[in-house]
């Protein structure tokens, strides 16, 4: 079972580097798809209110016999729940639907700007890690503005920026503003949805260690510095997923997969994205 590394926050709390997102997987299939990954030595289950599958997270994680305090978890808070007392509403129900005391890492999902909420909801955050019932806050999707605005009016840096991040969408001048003030940058589509595999960059360099082309994709976000968590609920795929500590990346190579970038985002434009659901 591969030993996983260690991201320190900037609260000197440790986030496993390679995480198992569960986004998308069925409330019906998540305990079973965690029991997997936790089986493969993850150790760091990312999951969110709006994926309606908290619940089945907190069986798997409850039945595994794994020592609490070895599995990092991080949920989210919807956008129809933003606001100081709707956010603090929102994390009993996610930390009710886990069975956990404490959750390790709780996050703004979107800033849902148009609605104007985040600081407020941030605010709700910040006094969840003030009483311990969260042992790290931080945002998802979050652009510089919305950070300027977090740092300004907040009194707690957020510990991590969960991005959409992948070699084709790496998003450089939001990485270098957030870890010039400390934050963590998490990267979620790490693959690009499948469409960073397929060329022959990839293809070449997977080829020269023996390893397939999401093996590097995902060594390219480790060397990087940054936390990934790859979703796959294919069991072959998620033990080819934590497969990646045994090569590294020349600089050369990394280079080359730097040099991919196009631009391609897949997921929402967090500038007007506005979905309640979510």
């Amino acid at each position: 079972m591969p030993t996983i590394p260690s991201i320190v926050l900037n609260n000197s709390v440790k986030i496993p580097q390679l995480g198992f997102g569960v986004y998308q997987i069925e409330p019906g299939d998540v305990r079973a798809a965690t029991d997997r990954a936790l089986k493969a030595g993850y150790r760091h289950i990312d999951t969110a209110a709006a994926y309606a599958n908290e619940a089945g997270v907190g069986e798997a994680v409850r039945a595994s016999g794994i020592p609490r305090d070895e599995i990092f978890i991080t949920t989210k808070l919807r956008n129809a729940d933003q606001g100081h007392e709707g956010a603090l509403r929102a994390f009993e129900t996610s930390r009710k639907e886990l069975g956990l005391d404490v959750i390790d890492l709780y996050l703004i999902h979107w800033p849902y700007p148009r609605h104007n909420l985040f600081v407020e909801s941030w605010k709700a955050l910040e006094k969840l890690y003030a009483d311990g019932v969260v042992r790290a806050i931080g945002v998802s999707n979050f652009l510089q503005p919305h950070l300027d605005r977090i740092l300004a009016e907040g009194d707690i840096v957020p510990a991590v920026n969960q991005i959409e991040l992948h070699p084709s969408f790496q998003q450089a001048e939001l990485i270098a503003y957030s870890a010039a003030r400390g934050i963590a940058v998490e990267s979620y589509s790490p693959l690009g949805q499948g469409q960073d595999l397929t060329g022959a960059v990839m293809r070449s360099i997977a080829q020269n260690h023996g390893k397939s082309p999401a093996q590097v994709v995902l060594r390219w976000h480790l060397q990087r510095g940054f936390i990934v968590i790859p979703k796959s609920v294919s069991e072959h795929r998620v033990h080819e997923n934590i497969d990646v500590f045994d090569f590294s990346l020349t600089q050369e190579e990394i280079d080359s997969i730097n040099g991919l970038e196009s631009g391609l985002r897949t997921s929402g434009d967090p500038a007007t994205f506005d979905f309640p659901q979510i």
